[in-house]
């Protein structure tokens, strides 16, 4: 199911298996999905469910066996190597568990890495990553490194970096996983204030907690939607 509004993820039958020795693990078994505009989705079940696997097509880091993918109304299955690089930099904003910062480059330098990929001008870079930084509560940290942040401060970071490039998605990983409760309260009330703004946000949790910030909570069990609500 999803709310009304114009669709931004379509998925349709969507499989995905993988030969382990003599094994094939069928991670997705013909999966429909809809998230559309503005949602805010999270994507649970337990190890071995295929929510990894989910997260990553949606992402265009994999490819399905089967089934039809259409991100912001493009078939992603038509696109080669070059533009599913390019709809990774622009339309899908990451953020993971583990930050997968430049330890040796300033909290600046990091979000604006995507811009530089994208070949945007270095004044121009500046200006929106700062801007980027002072979205997440950054300004008085953007020339400090990650080693000189907390965790929160970090995931902040990854999550301005995230943004930068204005997405059509951001997909987050398990992004409170190596924070503390208080912390990762705070890095949650940001994907609240994000999704309050009109960003479309799709997390992957195995916590109850995290899960129930979303409005909408996916339940996957054996490569197939157990359950899918929507909750005010």
């Amino acid at each position: 199911m999803s709310t009304a509004g114009e669709p931004v993820i379509t998925i349709r039958g969507i499989g995905r298996s993988y030969a382990m020795g003599d094994a094939v693990v069928h991670a997705l078994r013909g999966v429909d999905l809809d998230v559309a505009r503005g949602e805010y989705v999270a994507i649970m079940g337990p190890s071995g469910s295929g929510k990894s696997t989910l997260m990553n097509i949606i992402g265009c880091l994999d490819r399905p066996d089967t089934g039809e993918y259409t991100l912001n109304g493009r078939q992603v299955a038509r696109m080669g190597d070059s533009e599913l690089a390019h709809v990774r930099n622009r339309e899908i904003g990451f953020v993971f568990q583990t930050f997968n910062l430049l330890q040796r480059a300033t909290a600046l330098r990091n979000v604006e890495l995507p811009l530089v990929y994208a070949g945007v001008g270095r004044h121009e870079r500046h200006e929106r990553a700062s801007a980027a930084l002072v979205r997440v509560g950054l300004a008085e940290r953007m020339h400090h490194r990650p080693n000189e942040l907390s965790g929160g401060q970090r995931q902040r970071v990854a999550i301005a970096r995230a943004l930068i490039n204005r997405p059509s998605i951001l997909l987050a990983d398990e992004p409170t996983g190596n924070l503390d409760s208080h912390t990762a309260t705070e890095i949650l009330a940001t994907f609240d204030e994000l999704h309050a703004a009109g960003n479309t946000i799709v997390l992957v949790t195995h916590d109850d907690e995290v899960a129930h910030r979303a409005r909408r909570i996916i339940r996957l069990r054996d490569g197939k939607i157990e359950t899918d609500i929507a909750h005010a």
